[in-house]
This record gives C-alpha cells, sequence and structure tokens, in this order.
C-alpha cells in the first residue's frame, strides 16, 4: 500500500480514533495499551507525545502535513504573544493538539459565536456570561478582559472553508474598528490553514449541489467534521442525504440504506432508491478509501438494475 493510501486507511478507521478519553494521558495509555507501535495518525497533543516518548513507544506519525501547519501557525501566535482564536470543536481530537501548540487560546464552533467574541472585544459583553460560556474551550487562566486585545486565527482543517474565511474577516474588521488600521498588525494575525483536501472536496460539493439532484449519498466517519459539512451543505440546498460510514449500510436485496441523519442516530429508510429514472450525487469526506466509495457505487447500481 503507498504511503497516501496508508495514512487514509489509518485516519478513516474507528480503530484509531481517539475520542472517549477526557484527558491526553488517558488517549495516550489507551494507545500504548492497543498497540506495541503507537500509530498517530490525526494529531496528537504535546502531552500525549510526551508520554509516549517517556514510555519508549515506537511512534509512526501519519499526521497530516496540513494539520501540522496550523500548529506552526499557533506557535507563531505564541512566539508574538497573541491569543489564538481557533475554528474547532473543542473536543475534536486535531483542534485538542493544535491548542496544546498554542499559548493563550480560545475555539470558536462558528461564526455566531465569533460575533459573540467581537461585541465582548468591542465591550459589549459580560464577563462572567462569556466565561461560562467557554469554560471549556479556552485556556487556563484565560481572560477575556486582557487575552482578547491581541489574536491570531487558526481552524481546525476540516471546518468550512467560508466560515474559517468569514471569521478572519469578523475578528479583522472588530481589531480594525477598536485599535485602528495604523495598528491592525499588532492586534491581529491571520494565516490560511485550510486543508487542499477538504478545500477541494467543499467547492467540489458546492458545484455538485447546484446540480439537478434527487438523492446525495455522503460516504465517510460518522465522527468525521469534514464529511459531516458535506452533509450540511446537501442539507442547505434541500437535498435528500444520506451518510453513510461502509458499503455494508446498503443493503442491494431489501433496497434499504441505514444511514445518519444530521444530529441523529442511525436509521433504517426501506425504498431508499425510487423507480424510475433518478439523479444521485456522491460524495465523500477527505480521507474515505476510494475503495469504499468504489464499493458504494457498486451497490447503487446492483439496486438501479
Amino acid at each position: 500500500m503507498d504511503t497516501q493510501a496508508f495514512r487514509r486507511s489509518l485516519h478513516h478507521s474507528d480503530r484509531y480514533n481517539r475520542r472517549g478519553f477526557d484527558s491526553p494521558t488517558k488517549r495516550a495509555q489507551a494507545l500504548e495499551e492497543a498497540y506495541q507501535s503507537d500509530l498517530i495518525s490525526s494529531g496528537a497533543t504535546v502531552q500525549e507525545m510526551k508520554l509516549l516518548h517517556e514510555k519508549g513507544c515506537h511512534i509512526i506519525d501519519t499526521t497530516c502535513p496540513w494539520v501540522s501547519k496550523v500548529w506552526h501557525t499557533v506557535e507563531k501566535h505564541k512566539k508574538h504573544i497573541f491569543t489564538s482564536i481557533i475554528h474547532g470543536k473543542f473536543k475534536h481530537e486535531e483542534t485538542l493538539a493544535t491548542s496544546s501548540f498554542a499559548g493563550k487560546y480560545l475555539v470558536v464552533l462558528d461564526l455566531e459565536e465569533a460575533n459573540y467574541v467581537s461585541e465582548y472585544i468591542l465591550g459589549r459583553g459580560n464577563r462572567n456570561e462569556f466565561m461560562n460560556k467557554f469554560a471549556k474551550a479556552c485556556s487556563n487562566g484565560f481572560d477575556p478582559d486582557k487575552d482578547l486585545d491581541r489574536v491570531g486565527v487558526a481552524n481546525q482543517t476540516t471546518m468550512l472553508k467560508s466560515e474559517t474565511e468569514e471569521i478572519g474577516k469578523v475578528f479583522e474588521r472588530t481589531m480594525l474598528k477598536k485599535f485602528g488600521p495604523e495598528n491592525l498588525n499588532s492586534h491581529f494575525l491571520a494565516f490560511n490553514t485550510i486543508c487542499d483536501a477538504t478545500e477541494e472536496r467543499q467547492d467540489a460539493m458546492f458545484s455538485l449541489v447546484d446540480e439537478d439532484l434527487d438523492i446525495l449519498v455522503v460516504i465517510g466517519g460518522f465522527n468525521s467534521s469534514n464529511t459531516t459539512h458535506l452533509q450540511e451543505i446537501a442539507i442547505n440546498k434541500n437535498i435528500s442525504s444520506f451518510h453513510i460510514d461502509t458499503p455494508e449500510r446498503i443493503s442491494v436485496k431489501e433496497n434499504s440504506i441505514f444511514h445518519k441523519p444530521l444530529g441523529s442516530e442511525l436509521e433504517l429508510k426501506n425504498n431508499f432508491l425510487p423507480s424510475g429514472k433518478i439523479n444521485v450525487g456522491i460524495t465523500s469526506g477527505a480521507s474515505t478509501p476510494d475503495k469504499v466509495v468504489a464499493d458504494v457505487i457498486e451497490k447503487l447500481i446492483d439496486i438501479a438494475s
């Protein structure tokens, strides 16, 4: 297997997913117990890597280079005494790793939270409310009255490209308004850390949903952030979408699909493909192996036949 396919297979497999452990130490211990040679597929925190090194583990580091680029970005923020505003999900393993490389940081989930932070920076917020809202999404000792004067924007590489860009503009406008154009560079930093593979899929998806589609099948891990965002794009266009993680979720014999609606549990859809001529769109997450996509297509063809 070539290196790229190896990386994608690791990332796609739930076996290597570290969610469910509530501390870097527990995740690292689980890795050590599970594998004699540890495989770090989507980034590890500084604490995890330190513990694994101390235990003498042999580490095969398959961290995506785009994730590493984000780490370098937040390290630049720390070096220049900027607080890192990270667009991401604070429990996501990539964001956990990124925040461990930062000095001061604040994680914002979406544009709404970014605008909330912007209002606080401009003096239109309540400190207690702010700290309650971001209690689990900021660095230890975070002080919003001091630590939001100099900010740099980074992101979880699998977030929506358009939203990350808009969040960057929000904080640029905020700092421009508060400190003036002559002082902007002393209070705001931004770098392009959007993953190429994620960006390409999102751009392709926006083109795909402009087609006359009856159904759209989204293939990728149920915990995959970039796959979930692809499903969101379809939903926003009012296209019937079905998110599955493996070809086995589709039954050719029963013409059914066991899928995961956005924000819900798995459910069974019978008479999945209606009779007659229909247009079916297919997309997949950035780390979904090509064979998984090919097997799904084969099953859809078998049902249609």
